[in-house]
Parts: structure tokens; C-alpha cells; sequence
């Protein structure tokens, strides 16, 4: 019987650890036609299926996102919409789906390949929620519920949630022989999440006191979105005019907005949004560019582009510039990115980043000083630019990189079964003094 699961379900990659009695943790890992990957891309690829919808997730949505057939919606970056009172549900062939059910939809799958979500249906499950959720004015109580109700709809039920980073800190601390004060940062694709933590190991275990915790919305997709904006939006009619009864205006800003962030894109693949796009590439300045825009929503080639986008940032973290080059039906991109520029743009961004790590430190009030170590993880913890940060603030030395995609999961696998243990762990009995 599994013990204790740990769950990542992240904005852009989702993880499981499973972790036993005696404290030992195993990453699970999922097939792939290039061969096992520990990370599942949080992704669902849905299609019309009799009256209802066919789907599929992780590696399988990007085999079939990268085939790009007609009649399929990709879907990638949906945690985004948890918090967000706005959006609630998606129509999609016909047939309705909220987000709490495509949740659980991608949960399902996430198991599938382990057996089922009923493996994991009597363990000790600890599943990992952002500090801050991603979105403009985010509900934090939705979310938490939404999120909860997702679970319970996958058949996990018993979910016990805990703070991402608190996972993160599990596995950085486990093989601490001496009291330590541990800052973690955590930058996924969506948030990006901080915790301080006192860790005292003893004879009973690991004991964690939590110090404070804090974050924001801004990760990895918003760096993305910053590259999308400034290099490929202005090559597909960003700031376009159109004419209307003799009068040039500016074309609406909401098409290249919602293009240029991945939890939006793909609903612009509707009739009414494209047929409103065309009509207005027919009278633009700009209007061949805008068609491109309107084919490459339309044979949803957002996942490709993805793929692209992702693999600059990644290049503009080891090279000073990288090639961006972006090829499919109509659309042909090539531009040259320099990683001083995306620096510059991406500035707002980690000035956000930045005022929320001030903010957490002032909760715990403690000084730099008093800081042993700061773990970082998630992937967007390569971006050197962040790194600088905590390197200026802490000092290079105290910085500790490890398992950027699976710290999480191990480390709430590592708190589950802990958890567990303490709750089964029967009553001191109290020595009742005899009479003499």
C-alpha cells in the first residue's frame, strides 16, 4: 500500500513523489515517444466524441497539439483560472466543462499511468497550493475551494493541502544535522511563492517552525509574455489601425493581450473572435499580419509557439542572445532576442517579485543576517536575472540549487508521510499514581 503522495500540480509541469515508511521518495515518471520524463505537462488536449468530449493530457495533448489537427482545443496554463471569479466554465463542442472538472479531468489522467487515482486513494496525500494564486485580483477562497472540490471529483478526497515552497523546504532540510533558518523561492510558470522556516532536527524527526510565507502572481508566463509582446505580437499587427467610415482607429488591444498569455489563447479559437479579427484585417494597414494572427489561432499552433518562446528563455539563461525563429503555415518569424533586452522587459516583473520577497522577510522580521541558507527552485529560478537578486540580497554562498522540477513533490511527500505518522502515532499513556 502506498504510504504518502506528494502532488505538484503546477501552471506548467505536474509532478507525483511517492514517499514510504522509512522516509524514502520515488518521482513517478510517464511514457513518452522520447522516453520517460518525471514531469507531466499540465496540458488537455479535448475533441467532439459522440455527444460528449474525448480528451487527453500531458505528453499525450502535446503529441496531438503538435500534430495540430482540426476539430481539437488545446488547453495549457488552466490553473491560472482558479482564483479568477470571471471565469468559471468553458464551452467547448457544445458541451459544457468548468474549471473545477477539467481540473479533475487533468488529475485523473496525471494518475492514470500510476495506476489510477485509486493508488493514491488510501495514502496520506499532501497536495500543493500556491501562497499567492496567479491572476488580476485573485480569490484566494475560491481557489481553495475550487481547487478542493477538483480533487474530490478526481477521487481524492483525503487531499490535505500545504504551501508549495513548505514542500520545497521538506526536501531541502531532510538531511539537516543542525538548526537551520531556510528561505525557499519557488518560481514556477505561474507564481512565484516564498517561505522562511526554522528547521530543528531531533530525535523525534525534523521539527519546522514556519517563519512567514508570501508571493505574487508573476513567474515564467509572465516572462513569456514579455518576449511575446515585444518580439512576435509587433510582427502579427500589434498596433494595427483599421479604417471605419473614413476614420483610422486603433485596433482593439484585447486580441493581442489575450495571444500573448497561455491560459487566454486558446479561447480566442471561437467563430466569433476569428470571424471579428478577419473583419478587421480587411481593413487594416496591417492586415495580411493580422491574418497570420487569425491562422495561427485558428490550426492552434499555441503550443508550438510555446515550445519556441520556452526555448529562448532557456538559451538567454547560459548565451547573452538567441535566435527566435517561429515557421508554420502561414506565419514565419525570425528575430534575433538579446538577453539585455529581455532583461529590460522583464524589469516590472521582478521589481514585483523583489517587493514581495521584502514583503515576506518583514512578516517573519528577520534580517538578512539571521537567513542560513535560501533554496531555489522551479524553473524559472535559471533566469539570471532573478538569480542576481538573492545573490546582491544574500550572498552566492548561501544560495542552493536542487531538483528544480521535483523539490516539490518530493518535499510534500516527504510532509505527508511525516503528517501521517504523527497522527498515527498512539496516545502517551499517563502513569496513574497508586495509593500507598
Amino acid at each position: 500500500m502506498t504510504y504518502a503522495v506528494g502532488v505538484d500540480f503546477g501552471t506548467t509541469n505536474s509532478v507525483i513523489a511517492f514517499a514510504n515508511e522509512q522516509g524514502e521518495v520515488r518521482s513517478v515518471s510517464w511514457p513518452t515517444p522520447k522516453g520517460p520524463t518525471q514531469t507531466f505537462r499540465t496540458a488537455l488536449m479535448f475533441w467532439k466524441q459522440g455527444r460528449g468530449l474525448g480528451h487527453v493530457a500531458g505528453p499525450q495533448a502535446m503529441e496531438r497539439a503538435v500534430a495540430a489537427e482540426e476539430g481539437e482545443r488545446f488547453i495549457q496554463s488552466f490553473k491560472t483560472h482558479l482564483a479568477s471569479a470571471v471565469f468559471s466554465e468553458a464551452r467547448l463542442f457544445g458541451n459544457k466543462v468548468t474549471i473545477e472538472e477539467m481540473v479533475a479531468i487533468f488529475l485523473r489522467h496525471l494518475f492514470e499511468a500510476q495506476g489510477g487515482t485509486q493508488i493514491a486513494a488510501k495514502a496520506w496525500l499532501c497536495a500543493g497550493r500556491p501562497v499567492v494564486f496567479a491572476g488580476e485580483r485573485p480569490d484566494e477562497d475560491l481557489a481553495v475551494r475550487r481547487l478542493s472540490d477538483a480533487y474530490a471529483a478526481a477521487g481524492l478526497a483525503q487531499a490535505d493541502f500545504a504551501f508549495e515552497p513548505l514542500g520545497a523546504a521538506y526536501w531541502h532540510a531532510r538531511h539537516l544535522k543542525r538548526d537551520e533558518t531556510v528561505l525557499v523561492a519557488d518560481s514556477g510558470g505561474g507564481t512565484s511563492d516564498f517561505a522562511l522556516l526554522h528547521f530543528s532536527p531531533s530525535s523525534h524527526g525534523l521539527e519546522a517552525e514556519a517563519l512567514a510565507h508570501g508571493g505574487c502572481g508573476v513567474a515564467g508566463d509572465s516572462f513569456d509574455y514579455r518576449l511575446i509582446d515585444h518580439v512576435i505580437s509587433p510582427r502579427l499587427g500589434k498596433g494595427a489601425s483599421y479604417r471605419s467610415l473614413e476614420k483610422l482607429l486603433p485596433l482593439p488591444a484585447y486580441f493581442h493581450a489575450a495571444f500573448a498569455q497561455w491560459h487566454q489563447i486558446s479561447w480566442l479559437k471561437s467563430s466569433k473572435t476569428l470571424g471579428e479579427l478577419r473583419r478587421f484585417a480587411e481593413f487594416s494597414d496591417r492586415g495580411g499580419e493580422l491574418e497570420a494572427l487569425a491562422e495561427l489561432i485558428e490550426m492552434d499552433l499555441g503550443f508550438e509557439l510555446y515550445q519556441t518562446v520556452g526555448a529562448v528563455k532557456a538559451s538567454l539563461s547560459s548565451a547573452t542572445e538567441a535566435p527566435l525563429r517561429f515557421c508554420r503555415g502561414g506565419v514565419a518569424i525570425d528575430a534575433q532576442v538579446k538577453r539585455d533586452d529581455f532583461e529590460n522587459w522583464i524589469a516590472p516583473d521582478l521589481a514585483r517579485i523583489e517587493a514581495a520577497l521584502d514583503e515576506t522577510l518583514a512578516l517573519a522580521k528577520r534580517g538578512v543576517e539571521k537567513i542560513d541558507a535560501v533554496f531555489m527552485t522551479g524553473g524559472t529560478s535559471h533566469i539570471p536575472a532573478l538569480r542576481r537578486i538573492f545573490e546582491q540580497r544574500f550572498g552566492a554562498e548561501k544560495l542552493h540549487f536542487d531538483n528544480p522540477f521535483q523539490s516539490v513533490a518530493a518535499g510534500l511527500a516527504l510532509l505527508a508521510a511525516d503528517r501521517r505518522r504523527r497522527a498515527e502515532k498512539p496516545p502517551v499513556k499517563k502513569r496513574i499514581a497508586q495509593p500507598h
